[in-house]
């Protein structure tokens, strides 16, 4: 419909605009759904996109936050500091992966941030962080 509305033609370059205006929608929608966790919860939600930011964050929960809900994109597959900063701190995490990590290169299979969460979801896309935030309100009864 997006197409017919704006008469697009299917080149690959309006292809990825379509994949960007899509994914911008999800994004807000996980905004708002964060927005709204945290009136009900308290739980902030942060967006970081460097390593050293992510840490930082994991390290400011010790002894404020209850849960983290962690998508370590890229550094899922790369980072130790990630992992060991969420085992250091005690707080259970879940880490949450909008596509399903298990079916992409081989080097992207791998997960190191696993290892520090009780749960890890993937491939369910932006619904994911629903999930995450059920998971999290089970296990410390909010």
């Amino acid at each position: 419909t997006l197409f017919k509305k704006y008469k697009m033609s299917k080149s690959s370059i309006e292809k990825e605009n379509i994949k960007t205006i899509i994914l911008k929608s999800n994004f807000r929608f996980i905004w708002r759904m964060s927005a709204e966790y945290h009136k009900i919860t308290g739980i902030p939600v942060v967006d970081f996109f460097s390593e050293g930011k992510i840490i930082d964050a994991v390290q400011f929960a010790y002894k404020k936050m209850d849960g983290i809900i962690i998508n370590p994109a890229g550094y899922t597959h790369t980072s130790i500091a990630i992992p060991d900063a969420i085992k250091a701190v005690g707080i259970p995490a879940v880490e949450v992966h909008i596509t399903d990590i298990s079916t992409r290169e081989e080097f992207r299979k791998i997960s190191y941030t696993s290892d520090a969460c009780i749960k890890t979801i993937y491939g369910k896309g932006f619904l994911g962080y629903a999930q995450a935030m059920k998971i999290l309100k089970e296990i410390i009864d909010i």
